[in-house]
């Protein structure tokens, strides 16, 4: 039965990516003055935004989201790496919260969002380096040792694009993971036996 009850979770990474795409969207329709090319998302939690809580609350729940997934990634962890990428999501998850409860314009906002991105890259690359001999781990490893490097070096027009890169990096990562079940023990999921 317990098992049966994390494999409800098992969604929860991809209910976390509508959701969090959904209250942006929702955030920017009720603030008409938002600029892509612009501004940051958080901007729409902030003080110039109408209706902040629709922002804020909506990251709140949807670091609850992902917190729930985090809980199902520790029952599939496969070794110790994957273990700590779990933890790492955890993390991410109440970091993203975290940007509800500190929104644009308060003292500790930019901390929180740098470091809910830093964790959640930090999730991916120890899954990849869990699954490294398996595709999906290659993948992994691509997306948070590359991802990052791009995210620098190309000069983006606004904090949102930049934000909307790193949230399609964690969307690419979270439709792979759903590949992976409990108990799934494939090779073209997982690296050879861990003794870990």
């Amino acid at each position: 039965m317990q098992g049966e009850a994390f494999q409800r979770l098992r969604y929860m990474g991809l209910v976390s990516a509508i959701s969090g795409w959904l209250v942006i969207i929702a955030a920017i329709t009720r603030n008409p003055w938002f600029n892509f090319w612009v501004h940051a998302f958080s901007d729409l939690g902030g003080p110039m935004a109408s209706d902040p809580w629709l922002f804020s609350y909506g990251m709140v729940l949807t670091g609850v989201f992902i917190v729930l997934y985090a809980f199902y990634l520790i029952h599939i962890s496969y070794n110790k790496p994957t273990t700590i990428g779990a933890g790492f999501m955890i993390i991410t998850g109440i970091f993203l919260m975290l940007i509800g409860f500190f929104p644009s314009g308060t003292k500790h906002h930019y901390f929180v969002s740098v470091w809910f991105f830093t964790q959640a890259d930090l999730a991916i690359l120890m899954w990849g380096i869990g699954l490294y001999r398996a595709k999906l781990g290659k993948l992994f490893l691509f997306l948070s040792l590359v991802g990052p490097v791009v995210a620098f070096i190309i000069p983006w027009p606004s904090t949102a694009a930049v934000e909307a890169y790193g949230l399609l990096i964690m969307n690419i990562w979270v439709l792979a993971m759903t590949r992976i079940r409990s108990g799934d023990n494939s090779e073209a999921l997982y690296p050879a036996k861990s003794t870990d």
